[in-house]
């Protein structure tokens, strides 16, 4: 291992909240045993599954999501990161929506990918490009879909109406947009239209609905 080496993992944590990962280590040509070694040094410690933070790097508020996304998605390699999507409860954190538990980190493919870290759900799923916003440069379900996507998942629903009262703190709420995500999942849960769906949240996140 070079000092070349070293100076590359610090460029790449650099531009990604001061983490690194076994792939991109061995891409710069540093192995998982001198990524041990490096660690048991105090240089680097290890936070998730394959993945690592420089020392003297700050955590961040979302670090588990953030390693969690960056573990998987292809950024570095490929570029074709934005198609590892936050969503669920882990997106509902990072827009700054609830209070939710986040028990797994929901990420969405196009494709089939796997993760060896058990605190990581894969999803497959093809989502429109207007369902996909960035949050610390991470591709995360918009906020709207968001809440659709964690009632799918059979949130208990006042927790979901919880989030969408601080979506509209934030300014970020959207009853046409929410009513439209809603249209699927309303007959599974007892109600006619999406658009009822939404005013029933909306009602029971105390915001009352438009005349």
């Amino acid at each position: 291992m070079t000092m070349a080496a070293v100076a590359e993992l610090g460029r790449l944590a650099q531009m990604q909240w001061g983490l690194v990962t076994t792939r991109q280590a061995a891409d710069a040509d540093v192995s998982r045993l001198q990524l041990s070694r490096m660690a048991a040094a105090g240089v680097l410690e290890r936070i998730a599954q394959g993945v690592y933070r420089m020392t003297g790097a700050p955590a961040q508020e979302h670090e588990e999501i953030l390693a969690a996304w960056l573990s998987v998605s292809d950024s570095g390699r490929t570029g074709d990161a934005a198609q590892v999507i936050v969503g669920g409860a882990a997106a509902a954190r990072l827009h700054g929506l609830g209070d939710l538990w986040v028990d797994a980190v929901d990420l969405i493919c196009e494709r089939r990918r796997t993760s060896r870290n058990p605190r990581v759900r894969m999803r497959m799923l093809k989502l429109p490009a207007g369902d996909v916003t960035r949050v610390e440069g991470v591709p995360v379900m918009t906020p709207m879909r968001t809440l659709a996507d964690l009632v799918e998942q059979w949130v208990d629903l006042s927790l979901v109406a919880d989030a969408l009262r601080d979506a509209d703190a934030r300014g970020v709420a959207d009853l046409s947009e929410l009513a439209r995500h809603l249209a699927p999942l309303a007959g599974r849960d007892g109600l006619p239209s999406g658009e009822a769906f939404a005013e029933q949240l909306a009602l029971d996140a105390g915001l009352g609905v438009p005349a």
